[in-house]
């Protein structure tokens, strides 16, 4: 277990590739990091206010959904939490829309987030996908 606020180094299984991490917790940990990192550069006003509380909860969200589906206590339940990362990548999404929108000079900052928020929704379905019929 980590302290609060301070990085974990990658644990030794964690492989990368192409700057990308393959353990799933690190990497939305890190996720969210990199949210919390860009709206402490929004200016303060009542649109990116609203933003930025949005914004927050939906992306630290994928993270704490994960660590919970990583410790499920059956099938149903593992499922049920990787459904929940996804739909809270793809709300992350939305949001890092609207922020672009709001502050046209974070358009590349969100772009490349929304990107890291789009791989993460492919990889939460390809983990739902293959399980379909076992409901």
């Amino acid at each position: 277990m980590t302290e609060p606020g301070i990085r974990k180094q990658i644990k030794p299984k964690a492989q990368m590739t192409n700057d990308k991490i393959y353990d799933l917790e690190e990497r939305t940990a890190l996720f969210g990091e990199n949210i919390i990192d860009l709206v402490k550069t929004l200016p303060k006003n009542p649109i990116n206010n609203e933003l930025i509380s949005q914004i927050v909860r939906s992306g630290t969200s994928i993270g704490a959904n994960y660590v919970e589906a990583d410790g499920a206590e059956s099938k149903k339940d593992f499922r049920h939490k990787i459904a929940l990362c996804k739909k809270e990548a793809k709300e992350t999404k939305h949001w890092l829309r609207m922020i672009a929108k709001a502050n046209s000079n974070k358009k590349t900052e969100c772009k490349k987030l929304w990107s890291e928020a789009q791989e993460l929704t492919l990889i939460f379905s390809s983990i739902l996908s293959p399980k379909k019929d076992d409901k």
